[in-house]
């Protein structure tokens, strides 16, 4: 208890010193087949945080209902995933979204008429937003909505074909655990988003607020963006002559 006030006191402190109107409504976008860690793996930190700082949590989708990590695009033996209730519809949004946060997953590879709603959903909030973050293959709805072009951007490694095939205007990083362009946050596949929201709280309320968090969810950073041993497993630099003998062993199920 007391680790936690003290914790609670030097963040409340921090953002007092460091900005006066730090981002305070987040949006989720989330769509069927969302990959679950996408989502609940940034949540976490972000919970932590909120118990010390105003923020407010919006999730987003096409209607109200519920909206499920299972696979709708492959079959699998498994009736197997977590559904998430959303709080507001792409026709009728927050009001004065400070952040955006868009995952990734099996979903992105819908049919692209299931995916415009969220795709335009992104490119009409983009300007008003103070920052853009998205997680794995995310990043294959930020290019579609254009708010890539002529930017730096990375995802998953998994799936770096497909990746560059919704982007060609994008300067695509292909070793990279998160890179940030502007006020655009993209980070690498699936775990890589924890790694990128800690790194995004320590550069809005500071690395020690960031790394009193990591400790208390007893969480094991990696802190350096250009840490990417999964560019070399799937070779995304072209750099060598095969994959990681792991990557051949594993089934390939791009996300």
């Amino acid at each position: 208890m007391k680790l936690f006030v003290t914790f609670a006191l030097a963040a409340a402190a921090f953002v007092h010193a460091q900005d006066a109107e730090p981002p305070v409504n987040i949006g989720y976008v989330v769509f069927p087949s969302f990959q679950a860690l996408d989502v609940f793996g940034p949540l976490d930190p972000l919970n932590m945080l909120s118990m010390t700082v105003p923020l407010n949590l919006s999730i987003i989708a096409g209607s109200l209902d519920p909206v499920s990590t299972r696979p709708v695009s492959m079959a699998t033996p498994s009736f197997f995933g977590e559904s998430i209730v959303p709080s507001h519809t792409f026709a009728d949004p927050p009001k004065n979204l400070d952040v955006l946060i868009v995952p990734g997953g099996l979903g992105t590879r819908a049919p692209i008429e299931q995916l415009q709603p969220a795709i335009d959903f992104i490119k009409t909030q983009y300007p008003d937003l103070k920052y853009l973050i998205s997680v794995c293959t995310g990043a294959t709805l930020l290019a579609r909505a254009g708010v890539l072009d002529g930017r730096r951007a990375t995802s998953n490694k998994a799936a770096w074909a497909f990746v560059k095939s919704t982007g060609p205007n994008v300067e695509w990083v292909p070793q990279a655990r998160w890179v940030v362009d502007g006020n655009i946050w993209t980070t690498s596949g699936v775990a890589a988003g924890i790694d990128g929201i800690f790194a995004w709280i320590g550069h809005v309320w500071g690395e020690d607020t960031s790394l009193r968090i990591a400790n208390l969810i007893e969480y094991e950073r990696h802190t350096d963006p250009s840490w990417d041993p999964f560019a070399i497993v799937w070779n995304t630099t072209g750099t060598a002559s095969a994959p990681a003998a792991s990557a051949k062993l594993l089934p390939v199920i791009e996300i």
